[in-house]
């Protein structure tokens, strides 16, 4: 009776074991499909700053402060909120006197410290586009001497990428719909949703800057922004 007993305990995971092995996996099908929209930005982001060098990191620091300084007091007085001015950056560099050539049989020369660079780098947050070319003038005639560049965004970000998800989802359904009708298959259930990257760039060569050595507004077109989100489908399909 024991006996019997322990080969029904001892048979009955190798018959489950067995039952397993011999599950079909279920045929599905695959969808991918991209949801772009395009959209007018409302905001910009320009990044310039100054490079200042000294003989000692006291001077230069002070050099790059005093121009700093009136660079921000500008940025005030074109009603930028200092919330919306951000340090991006802030590096200090030493210079080195250059070596001089040495034979084979000469003793190893320590760089010598000669000068230091002091780096340091502002984003600035401009919602009135209509003045992202005069504050990009302002901030040059204050004295900042190093530009970055800019780059456009919207303050609604996230609602523009849904529409764009949303619309990438409706994509991949009707796509589905049509490839199981062309296949005779049905589509029984969505087995799995996957939401790809997003991303934001210019709709096209429009969202440029040009800078002149003239006097006058920087001339500036923000031109249009275009918003995609990927949605891939895995839906269980069965003969029609």
């Amino acid at each position: 009776m024991v006996v019997f007993g322990l080969l029904v305990l001892l048979g009955f995971p190798i018959l489950a074991l067995a039952h397993d092995e011999t599950k079909l996996e279920l045929p599905t099908l695959t969808i991918s499909e991209t949801g772009t929209v395009t959209h007018k930005p409302d905001t910009a982001f320009v990044t310039f700053g100054m490079e200042t060098a000294g003989k000692s990191l006291a001077e230069a620091q002070k050099r790059n402060s005093a121009v700093m300084g009136k660079v921000i007091d500008r940025l005030r007085t074109l009603q930028i909120d200092k919330e919306r001015i951000q340090t991006s950056s802030f590096t200090v560099s030493p210079q080195y006197r250059p070596l001089p050539n040495r034979t084979a049989d000469a003793s190893p020369v320590l760089p010598e410290i000669i000068g230091y660079v002091v780096s340091n780098m502002v984003t600035v947050e401009v919602r009135a586009l209509d003045r992202v070319g005069t504050v990009i003038e302002e901030v040059l005639k204050a004295g900042a001497n190093s530009f970055q560049g800019l780059h456009w965004g919207l303050l609604d970000e996230r609602s523009v990428r849904l529409s764009a998800l949303k619309q990438a989802a409706a994509k991949a359904r009707e796509k589905a719909a049509v490839l199981s009708e062309s296949l005779h298959v049905k589509l029984v259930r969505v087995v799995s949703v996957n939401e790809g990257g997003q991303m934001m760039r210019p709709a096209a060569p429009m969202a440029r800057m040009a800078m002149e050595g003239s006097a006058g507004d920087v001339p500036i077109s923000a031109g249009e922004l275009k918003i995609e989100a990927t949605v891939t489908l895995v839906y269980e399909i069965a003969p029609n």
